[in-house]
């Protein structure tokens, strides 16, 4: 995915700043146990979030231990250590990464020496979880085709990363996915692509990539296109964040879900206002939580 399911850091309580520092850096050791070094470079706030949400509806324990890092050599860190879910993520997190990283190639020409990095990776985790590879392709040319085709309904256009995620979701918890398990992540795939679409709107129209709100709404500006379409865009996020809070209260968690709760509920609305206003994602990265 690409980054944007965080928390809302401000209403993060401390004991959930603690162990989503240690989620993260315990998915980053997974992906260079199970995919390599090199793809560690791909670690994402997304995966984060979904190693989190997978682990407690799966009734999953976390075990949290005072490790060293790499990046941290001298003092020791809290890391949740690694079990099937977080490895299966840290594979996730390759395939997805080496997937965008070929879109990026095949759109803009670009990116093809920093795959390169992850194309190792990638073989390894298509090797270990070929049905979990097979979804990603599947819906990542689904995707493709649509926006070769210009597709210009907002829907449509993010129907297939939503159904991907919704897919992987339903893969990955087996026996613990349900109606509310999968479309709660399939709001949340359809999120991720709009928002990022959202943000990438100004750099796509100087670059004449494809973007659904473009294809939707044809302002040469995301302010232009915000001042006269903006209740219009409003309406479609806070219609997906409904939806989500309303899956949220049906889905049996097996430990307490603050932590999840804060990035659903919280979290996803702060960064599509962050978005709308033009100020990107400039959170700190987890390692520069202050906990208070």
């Amino acid at each position: 995915m690409f980054g944007y399911i965080r928390p809302d850091i401000p209403y993060m309580y401390v004991k959930d700043g603690i162990l989503y520092k240690a989620m993260y850096c315990g998915l980053c050791k997974s992906i260079g146990g199970s995919c390599g070094q090199c793809a560690r470079m791909g670690l994402s706030y997304d995966m984060t979030f979904l190693s989190a949400i997978l682990h407690n509806i799966a009734g999953c324990d976390v075990k949290i231990e005072k490790r060293h890092c790499v990046l941290h050599p001298v003092v020791t860190r809290p890391i949740a250590s690694d079990d099937d879910i977080t490895r299966a993520v840290a594979c996730l997190n390759t395939l997805l990464t080496y997937y965008k990283l070929t879109d990026d190639v095949q759109d803009e020409g670009k990116g093809r020496f920093t795959r390169t990095f992850f194309k190792s990776g990638y073989k390894r985790a298509k090797a270990r979880f070929p049905q979990m590879e097979e979804i990603v392709k599947g819906r990542m040319a689904e995707l493709s085709a649509l926006e070769k085709a210009g597709c210009d309904s907002l829907d449509r256009a993010a129907d297939p990363f939503g159904s991907m995620i919704a897919e992987l979701s339903d893969l990955l918890l087996g026996e613990y996915k349900s109606e509310d398990t999968h479309n709660l992540f399939y709001g949340i795939g359809k999120w991720v692509y709009l928002v990022d679409a959202l943000d990438d709107y100004d750099k796509d129209v100087k670059k004449k990539n494809y973007n659904p709100f473009v294809q939707a709404f044809g302002q040469p500006s995301r302010a232009g296109m915000l001042e006269k379409n903006g209740e219009e865009v409003q309406f479609v996020f806070q219609s997906i964040f409904a939806g989500n809070a309303e899956r949220l209260k049906n889905i049996r968690f097996h430990f307490n879900h603050d932590l999840t709760d804060n990035i659903v509920l919280r979290g996803l609305p702060a960064a599509t206002k962050r978005v709308l206003c033009g100020c990107g994602q400039k959170d700190p990265k987890p390692e520069k939580i202050k906990l208070k």
